[in-house]
C-alpha cells in the first residue's frame, strides 16, 4: 500500500520492505564478523518497536547467542515525552556478559542512554548498539551507535514494528507522515 491512515493522520510510503531487508543483512554480517568468537553474546531487544527487525536480524545471525526483551517506552502520540518508563524489566543474569542492544529506532538517544546505564549497573562487560534507524540530525547523545541498518531524516514514521499510537506495527513497509492532505 502506497499510503496508511492511521488515526487521524495519513502516512505514505517511505522505506520500501525491500531495502530494509538489504540492511538488515548488511548488519548482520557485520554482526556474524564481530561475535563469531565471543561466548554467548545477549541480545536485548526492546519491545514493541524492534520485534520486527528484531526477528529478521536473528534469521542472518551465525553464531550462539542468546535474546531477551526489555519494554521501556518514551513516546505519546507522534512525540517523545523524554521521560523513560521500564515497563517489562531484564530477566537474565548479566555480569561480565557482551550484550547487543537491538533498538528499533534511535533519534533523541533517551532511550538508549537510559538502558545503557541500567546495563553499567548490571556489571555488563562489553555493550554495543545494534538499530535498524538512526536519525543523526536528533541524536544528541554521546553514546556510540555501532550498528546502523539505515539513517533516516528527523521525520515521524510507522511501520515495521513502529507504531502511531499503537497502530501501523504490522506493515512491512516503513511508511512517513504525509502532510500533503490527501
Amino acid at each position: 500500500m502506497e499510503r496508511i491512515k492511521l488515526h487521524d493522520k495519513c502516512f505514505k510510503v517511505s522505506i520500501p520492505y525491500s531495502k530494509i531487508e538489504e540492511s538488515i543483512k548488511t548488519v548482520a554480517e557485520q554482526l556474524n564478523r564481530d561475535y563469531k568468537d565471543v561466548e554467548n553474546p545477549l541480545f536485548l531487544s526492546v519491545l514493541n518497536g524492534s520485534f520486527m527487525f528484531t526477528a529478521d536480524l536473528m534469521k542472518s545471525v551465525n553464531f550462539n547467542c542468546e535474546i531477551s526483551f526489555i519494554k521501556l517506552s518514551s513516546y505519546s502520540g507522534v512525540e517523545s515525552t523524554g521521560e523513560i518508563k521500564q515497563i517489562i524489566g531484564i530477566n537474565k543474569p548479566l555480569k561480565g556478559r557482551s550484550v547487543v542492544i537491538i533498538e528499533d529506532i534511535v533519534d533523541t538517544g533517551a532511550t538508549i542512554e537510559e538502558l545503557y546505564g541500567l546495563l553499567e549497573k548490571e556489571g555488563v562487560k562489553d555493550i554495543r548498539i545494534c538499530t535498524l534507524l538512526l536519525k543523526p540530525d536528533a541524536y544528541k547523545k554521546d553514546i556510540d551507535i555501532n550498528y546502523v541498518a539505515l539513517r533516516i531524516p528527523n521525520d515521524f514514521i510507522v511501520g515495521f514494528g513502529l507504531d502511531y499510537n499503537e497502530l501501523g506495527r504490522q506493515y512491512k513497509d516503513i511508511y512517513v507522515l504525509d502532510n500533503s492532505g490527501s
